[in-house]
């Protein structure tokens, strides 16, 4: 399956997730930057809020694109074990790079929320989006770290994710909707004709246009 943009895929899989409309406890968590313009149209068709949860991927030393794990705006850490089995680096080399990290999600924090808190997740239907999912890092560290926040109910939704990882991504969630697994799977990019870089400003675009629709 090849999507043609980012808002196809999250109107596509908007559609399977019907169930959870105008869901009274329900919220959307979107990982940004890409993933919040998948969480716009799920926020338009299933009229639920939008908002953001910031995780960032670790790149690992020298290779920085290959993620070897991912922290979250809570601190939770996830590592991949074999991408930690395969790149030999010093404790002073991981702990650079979960600074680097954590200063990107304060900046970030302080542009899309204006600084404010991650909103409450207790007790919520929470519907966590992003764009796609390569080595599943940054998706994995975000699943652990909001199951930590008590929600009701943990729902997954990726347009396109490897087929190894589903029966993992099975086990965290309590529901999971992906519309493509592709084998072999090269690179979540090659599944949209269209998969330009999402900026900051068009995070800031999508929110806000969420929240005026809300209001509407």
């Amino acid at each position: 399956m090849i999507f043609h943009d980012r808002e196809e895929a999250g109107r596509l899989l908007a559609a399977k997730l019907e169930a959870y409309r105008d869901d009274p406890s329900g919220i959307i968590l979107a990982l940004p930057r890409g993933g919040v313009a998948i969480g716009y149209e799920l926020s338009l068709a299933l009229h639920l809020p939008l908002d953001i949860f910031i995780t960032r991927k670790l790149g690992a030393p020298g290779n920085p694109e290959y993620a070897i794990g991912a922290l979250s705006e809570t601190g939770a850490v996830y590592l991949n074990p074999d991408a930690v089995e395969a790149f030999h680096f010093s404790r002073t080399e991981f702990d650079a790079l979960v600074g680097a990290a954590r200063e990107e999600i304060s900046r970030r924090q302080r542009l899309y929320r204006n600084g404010l808190p991650l909103v409450e997740i207790a007790g919520r239907t929470v519907i966590l989006v992003d764009d796609g999912m390569a080595t599943g890092a940054t998706f994995f560290a975000t699943l652990e770290a909001i199951s930590e926040l008590s929600p009701r109910r943990l729902v997954a939704a990726i347009p396109v994710a490897p087929r190894e990882n589903v029966s993992s991504l099975r086990k965290r969630v309590n529901d999971l909707v992906i519309l493509a697994t592709p084998e072999p799977f090269i690179a979540v990019g090659h599944h949209y004709h269209s998969f330009t870089q999402v900026d900051d400003a068009q995070v800031l675009d999508y929110l806000n246009a969420a929240k005026q629709s809300r209001a509407a």
